[in-house]
């Protein structure tokens, strides 16, 4: 088995990429994970480093005379956690606290660890925040058990078909209609009283609230292409979950 040792990269730009890739991926924004790179690039002795991040890829230059470097980021989630554990590396290199060796180390254990939250953890969760929700969007306390269902199905849904269907848009319109299909067959049968509710409170867990706010962030920040394309992700994700939840009203 190689060592651990044999892993480390040789150059403090990619001990840069790999940084800005774990932040990228798990959410933060694009001025985040610049100012990261950059400050990471400044611990590691280089003065002048220069970077440019979109939500697709992350192109970075360390030094006057050195070749740049482009990572391509293809799959992009929600983790906090690795994002503050990756400042709080990038904080210790620039206080001389740790050399690149043990960052690299940390940085590589970050990137291969999963989800901080275990997958059955985050449907419950998901679940019960749906029941919350039909509540404070006006429902009664008789549509809380479907929303209860319908969130957690849809939310197990969506993260199946992630996995299956490669286009993002397919598989959140698919998931906004089986919530849909839910919370119809859960009125039809005197379970709940208000299907509106029930449906709101359970796509609300589907909603690209961080993505939004990043977008905003961004376009604040200044960095157009970012925030653009963020916005219309977010648009896109937006359109799929009524588009789902309109053709169960449409066909039924």
């Amino acid at each position: 088995m190689e060592s651990r040792e044999n892993k480390v990269p040789c150059e403090p730009i990619d001990v840069c990429l790999l940084a800005g890739k774990i932040m990228l991926q798990s959410g933060a924004e694009t001025y985040r994970v610049e100012d990261t790179m950059i400050r990471i690039a400044s611990g590691l002795g280089i003065s002048a480093s220069h970077s440019y991040v979109t939500p697709t890829g992350i192109i970075f230059q360390a030094g006057g005379t050195e070749a740049a470097k482009l990572i391509r980021i293809v799959e992009r989630t929600t983790d906090l956690e690795k994002v503050a554990a990756v400042n709080s590396i990038s904080r210790r290199l620039v206080a001389g606290e740790m050399d690149s060796d043990e960052a690299v180390s940390l940085l590589r254990d970050i990137d291969e660890s999963g989800h901080a939250y275990p997958v059955a953890l985050q449907i419950a969760a998901a679940s019960v925040s749906s029941g919350c929700f039909a509540i404070m969007f006006g429902g009664s306390w008789f549509d809380v058990v479907p929303a209860l269902v319908s969130g957690g199905v849809g939310y197990a849904a969506v993260i199946l078909f992630h996995r299956l269907i490669q286009v993002k848009f397919f598989a959140e319109f698919t998931t906004s209609l089986l919530i849909g299909l839910f919370s119809y067959l859960f009125v039809r049968l005197g379970i709940g009283k208000e299907m509106d509710k029930i449906i709101i409170g359970s796509v609300m867990p589907l909603v690209p609230g961080l993505l939004i706010t990043n977008a905003v962030r961004d376009l604040m920040a200044g960095h157009l292409v970012s925030g653009l394309s963020r916005g219309a992700e977010a648009m896109l994700t937006a359109f799929a979950i009524g588009a789902g939840v309109a053709a169960v009203f449409t066909f039924l």
